[in-house]
């Protein structure tokens, strides 16, 4: 059974930093693409970030310069470290891997995080 689960969640104010893992069992991360989602009340969920297999990067707008993703596959491991939080960032968000397909087909449940003034 896959599983991802994140963690790393929680509150900052504003120009903060977290960093969000999501760590998989069931599923190998390694050779297959890999992403952080988010959505905030009242929005849709939206792509914040991906990872493909060979560690090209992508970004929103908003979160270039911001955000880092990275992988760590021997652990299984994603991580997206939030730099200089804004308001805006405040949202659920999710990891979810692609399994080598063209849609992202695993999701973890979520964590939030929450940014204040």
């Amino acid at each position: 059974q896959v599983r991802l689960a994140e963690s790393g969640g929680g509150s900052a104010q504003t120009g903060g930093s977290l960093q969000l893992s999501c760590l998989g069992s069931g599923y190998m991360f390694s050779g297959c693409g890999l992403s952080w989602h988010r959505q905030a009340p009242g929005k849709e969920r939206e792509l914040v970030a991906a990872i493909s297999d060979d560690n090209t990067t992508s970004y929103i707008d908003s979160v270039e310069g911001r955000f880092i993703i990275s992988r760590d596959d021997a652990k299984n491991t994603l991580y997206l470290q939030m730099n200089s939080l804004e308001i805006d960032d405040t949202a659920v968000y999710y990891c979810a891997a692609d399994g080598c397909r063209s849609e992202w087909i695993y999701w973890g449940q979520g964590t939030q995080v929450t940014v204040s003034s």
